[in-house]
């Protein structure tokens, strides 16, 4: 009976996005004088932005959207661009959807010896030095789900089942949660590539109450 309620309170879609592109995204020696989680996005990331913010009130079509944003600048900024409608929307800040974390300020030749060594270790497990590994970052995503799953249930009257939830947050992080949802494998993991910045990835909602992704993500073996 359970599992019957908690399909019965899922939204039509889970819709993640990756934040438009930043200052990081295009000089990396940004990263040596601002923190990560204040960086900026670019001129070329609010276009982004407000194109994809088109094409979701277009999929949304006045249903209610419950938003769950990372507390980074960029993702931020990411959710003002997009433009949907408050009078539909709900937002709130989920630190837990926030970007793997790399340590505080960075030294870029510092960070490209971590990066070739995480090649070679796996990007699942390699830890960065003073930062997180994509298994901290998988753990924290599924904690995640625990409280979504319950604002499933509570807001499952109020909003009825044509409701939307929306997440905007990073590449990384959009990739551990489908991981974690469609319980793939580490090795599959290892396989997938991050979308582009301001790219979607939908989660639509089956007759039977299931979940199956718009489209897959791109292998770069």
């Amino acid at each position: 009976m359970s599992e019957i309620v908690d399909r019965a309170t899922r939204p039509k879609r889970i819709v993640l996005i990756r934040h438009g592109e930043s200052q990081g995204n295009v000089d990396p020696a940004v990263y040596e004088r601002t923190p990560d989680h204040a960086l900026e996005l670019t001129e070329r990331g609010r276009d982004q932005c407000a194109r994809a913010g088109a094409a979701l009130r277009e999929l949304f079509a006045g249903e209610h959207v419950t938003a769950f944003v990372s507390p980074y600048r960029r993702t931020r900024e990411t959710f003002r661009h997009l433009g949907l409608d408050p009078a539909t929307t709900r937002m709130k800040e989920e630190p837990r959807l926030r970007e793997q974390d790399w340590g505080n300020l960075q030294d870029p030749s510092d960070i490209d010896r971590q990066r070739a060594e995480r090649d070679a270790y796996g990007h699942f497990f390699y830890r960065f030095k003073d930062g997180e590994s994509g298994a901290d970052v998988y753990d924290r995503v599924g904690a995640f789900l625990e409280t979504m799953h319950r604002d499933f249930a509570r807001h499952a009257l109020r909003y009825g089942p044509d409701r939307n939830v929306l997440l905007v947050t990073h590449g990384l992080t959009m990739r551990l949660f489908c991981m974690r949802w469609f319980h793939w494998s580490v090795e599959e993991f290892e396989c997938l590539s991050n979308p582009d910045n301001g790219e979607t990835r939908v989660l639509v909602r089956g007759d039977d109450g299931r979940y199956t992704l718009d489209r897959p993500f791109s292998r770069w073996k």
